[in-house]
């Protein structure tokens, strides 16, 4: 989000281009088509060789001398694929959308429906009624956490390909018609969309959107980063989770039970924070159960390990934490583990440094089923006491909570529902390392047997004179960093937590580096306040194995336009690959290195023109009508995904 610390209204970005002209193709491996065998340079025709390793051609960020490419999604860069055969092919990349959120889109029935539209718990439309005369069905503006999937046993009418299958959610609408902020007030949607492979050019095609019912897991609340479990579900994420003790004195918390539920009072706040997940059918459409066991935090994007038990977790929050889950079976989270990280001695932003040990505190073990039932018969005030000023009684702990101190304690017996239901607070109190500000989405290199976490910015809690800093934290910064950084996890088995007990996973982080941090400048002639030339306020992360990249999303308040990344962690390289429109935010990241033979990179955008006048100041009066016109008066915002013009990719020989 782009606030720095936690804002009213975060401000999140995304990577999506309206083309209109040319069609365009998916990222898809080498075939044996006639149309790549022009582009191969060397003996042979590109599919006579097999795939060796691939690098991207950076494009430069777009600037005033071109305003159109600043107001929407811009692509100007290539892929060059190696093959065995000593043969290279090139790519020009381009940007394919399924929709503008706010388009009517086909149901699959016959009939249409409103993408990214808004439903109460009953499933029926929340109408915008702020100005009137022009009533409408609310739609979201934010488009997130994407997967895209495939069944063996996919049955869809209108597919002449493929059928496959893409899980995309709404994390939240910045306003209404009337400009009146609508963040966090609505219970975010979530889709399924049927889409159809075309098997000569990978193609993907919309044919139908279907909305999940999300009423047995009482709406969902602000859904952010998401990613596929290697058992073919979509993960998704609530975060920001509501304050639960002081729930009642929180004029977003009642806005949102009123559009749930009709009364401002019935929503819970303990029924929000958690991990949702969703299970697609054959026929397009979905279920979804929410997992009330992984903590309730600042849910961002998750990872799963290799092992299909082990979930490394993103907490988009100041004073945040490094939470992993442990499931007791694989392609099971219903029951399992929780932990979070202590850091040792040593923690460092200077991707030269050794960097710092971690070990792990067990917070508890609960099945999802009964840390639910807790939150359906629990108050606050059963679990623990919680002030906002010092009670002055020695039995009290202070804590730090999104910045602001806490004086908190545990009532008897209540240790399991505290680790589940106040985690932020029984983490700090258990003596993790809750220091972290706005640590972001995750993802995992499993050849070398690395994670890594974004952090969004670094400041607050994580430096010496910051908002919630705390030395028991172990991260005591100077200056803080407000373009952030990506740390790297090196990952093992063998590990016991500081009880002493084994921990049952071969996938724990056990110490934490920098990899890639940005770099903060004065404003430059466009308004960049960080080099343009680096990453900043990384968000969205995803790893491909086949690719060797590490795949970066910006969600910026500090450069003009935000960029989607591609690292690649063998040679180091660094290329820009697409520009989002400005002030919109990069999200919905998702690689799929073969999916029918196919690769795919899956992009969405959030909240075009969303202005910063500190940070748009010099580009607004230039780009605010242009982006009115591209996006629905900055009502739409783009799903789709990077694929390739005119021909496809694909990375192996059909």
């Amino acid at each position: 989000m782009t606030d720095l610390a936690q804002p009213a209204r975060p401000s999140r970005r995304t990577a999506l281009k309206l083309l209109a002209s040319t069609p365009m193709l998916p990222l898809g491996a080498l075939a044996s088509s006639s149309l790549l065998s022009g582009c191969a340079t060397g003996t042979g025709p590109a599919a006579t060789g097999s795939y060796l390793s691939s690098s991207f051609t950076s494009m430069a960020a777009p600037s005033l001398a071109n305003p159109a490419a600043m107001a929407t999604t811009t692509v100007a860069s290539s892929l060059k694929v190696h093959l065995k055969d000593n043969t290279t092919q090139n790519y020009k990349l381009a940007y394919q959308p399924f929709f503008v959120t706010g388009d009517r889109v086909p149901d699959g029935k016959g009939g249409t429906i409103l993408s990214g539209g808004y439903v109460d718990i009953r499933n029926q439309p929340i109408m915008d009624r702020s100005v009137p005369g022009k009533e409408r069905q609310m739609f979201s503006d934010s488009p997130d956490g994407t997967s895209l999937l495939a069944l063996p046993n996919a049955n869809v009418p209108g597919i002449k390909g493929k059928a496959v299958f893409a899980v995309v959610q709404f994390e939240y609408a910045t306003r209404d018609q009337a400009g009146v902020d609508a963040y966090g007030i609505l219970p975010s949607p979530i889709a399924v969309l049927t889409l159809d492979q075309d098997q000569t050019t990978g193609k993907l095609s919309l044919v139908k959107y279907h909305n999940v019912d999300t009423s047995k897991a009482h709406g969902l609340w602000i859904t952010c980063g998401a990613s596929l479990s290697p058992w073919n579900t979509h993960l998704s994420s609530e975060e920001y989770e509501p304050d639960a003790p002081f729930a009642a004195e929180s004029a977003q918390f009642k806005k949102f039970s009123k559009n749930v539920y009709g009364d401002e009072t019935r929503a819970n706040p303990y029924h929000y924070g958690h991990l949702p997940e969703v299970t697609v059918n054959p026929d397009g459409t979905g279920t979804i159960r929410k997992h009330y066991n992984l903590g309730r935090i600042s849910h961002e994007l998750v990872q799963v390990m290799p092992d299909n038990r082990t979930v490394l977790m993103g907490d988009d929050a100041t004073n945040s934490g490094l939470f992993v889950f442990v499931a007791d079976r694989e392609k099971d989270l219903s029951s399992g583990t929780l932990y979070v990280a202590k850091l040792g001695t040593g923690f460092s932003i200077d991707p030269a440094a050794e960097g710092a040990r971690l070990s792990w505190i067990k917070l508890g073990h609960a099945s999802s089923a009964e840390v639910e039932q807790m939150a359906n018969t629990l108050k606050p005030a059963d679990i623990m006491t919680v002030s906002k000023t010092d009670p002055g009684d020695a039995s009290f702990t202070k804590v730090f909570y999104n910045g602001n101190a806490n004086w908190i304690k545990v009532k008897p017996g209540m240790e399991k529902a505290a680790a589940f239901l106040e985690t932020h607070r029984y983490a700090y109190l258990m003596g993790g390392s809750m220091g972290f500000s706005k640590m972001e989405g995750t993802t995992v290199n499993i050849k070398d047997k690395i994670a890594y976490s974004a952090l969004q910015n670094i400041q607050d809690s994580m430096v010496k004179t910051g908002k919630g800093w705390n030395a028991a934290s172990g991260i005591a910064l100077d200056k803080p960093l407000i373009a952030g950084g990506i740390m790297a996890h090196k990952l093992a088995g063998g590990q016991k937590d500081l009880g002493g007990s084994p921990i049952r996973s071969e996938w724990m982080p056990v110490h934490t580096k920098a990899l890639l941090i940005g770099e903060d400048i004065a404003a430059d002639a466009l308004g960049n306040k960080a080099n343009p030339e680096k990453v900043s306020n990384p968000d969205n992360l995803k790893f491909s194995e086949k690719l060797r990249t590490l795949f970066i999303g910006e969600d910026s308040s500090t450069h003009v336009n935000n960029f989607l990344w591609a690292y690649n962690v063998d040679t180091r390289e660094l290329s820009r690959l697409m520009s989002m429109p400005s002030g919109a935010e990069a999200t919905g990241l998702h690689v799929v290195d073969d999916l029918n033979g196919w690769t795919y990179i899956m992009s969405n955008f959030q909240h075009a023109g969303d202005w910063i006048p500190a940070l748009h100041g010099k580009v607004q009066a230039a780009l605010e009508p242009l982006v009115r016109a591209n996006y629905k008066d900055r009502f739409g915002a783009a799903v789709g995904y990077l694929t390739a013009d005119p021909t496809s990719i694909k990375l192996s020989r059909a």
